[in-house]
């Protein structure tokens, strides 16, 4: 039995609120609530009512932040899309390249602006929390997975 279609709307607008991208909101939270392995491009546009570039455009974000992955089944033509197994913790901790990044970015900027500035206390602060971030998700992460095998 899907998820009702009020929960997978409701959380879709939740997600989109909070900055995640419109219809990869839509699309992936449509991949939640069906009760199915995963859905064709086909279904996927029927359920949030998106043309077939909106929905590959939505899949492809998907696919690149770790949320979703595509395949086909034996002998089948179209591909099925799926969240991938434990796709929120797999898509948050796998992001530490991100933090890493931000960090060099941050780290170049930091040398080139005075002391005493307030965009480059800005920065300080974004870069620290970044580190704090980018260290403390391995920990937080092991700890979730241990406090999913009960």
């Amino acid at each position: 039995m899907d998820a009702s279609d009020d929960f997978v709307q409701r959380t879709a607008s939740a997600l989109t609120a909070a900055g995640f991208p419109r219809m990869p909101a839509s699309v992936m939270m449509a991949l939640m609530g069906a009760d199915a392995e995963g859905l064709t491009a086909d279904e996927i546009g029927a359920r949030v009512g998106a043309s077939p570039a909106a929905v590959s455009g939505a899949v492809r974000y998907l696919e690149n932040v770790g949320l979703l992955r595509r395949r086909r089944r034996p002998g089948e033509r179209r591909a099925l899309h799926e969240l991938t197994e434990h796709a929120w913790s797999a898509a948050t901790g796998g992001r530490t390249d991100l933090y890493d990044h931000l960090l060099t970015l941050s780290a170049a900027e930091l040398e080139r602006l005075p002391e005493g500035s307030i965009v480059r206390e800005r920065i300080a602060e974004m870069a620290d929390f970044m580190e704090f971030a980018r260290d403390a998700l391995p920990r937080l992460l092991a700890e979730w997975r241990e406090s999913r095998r009960g």
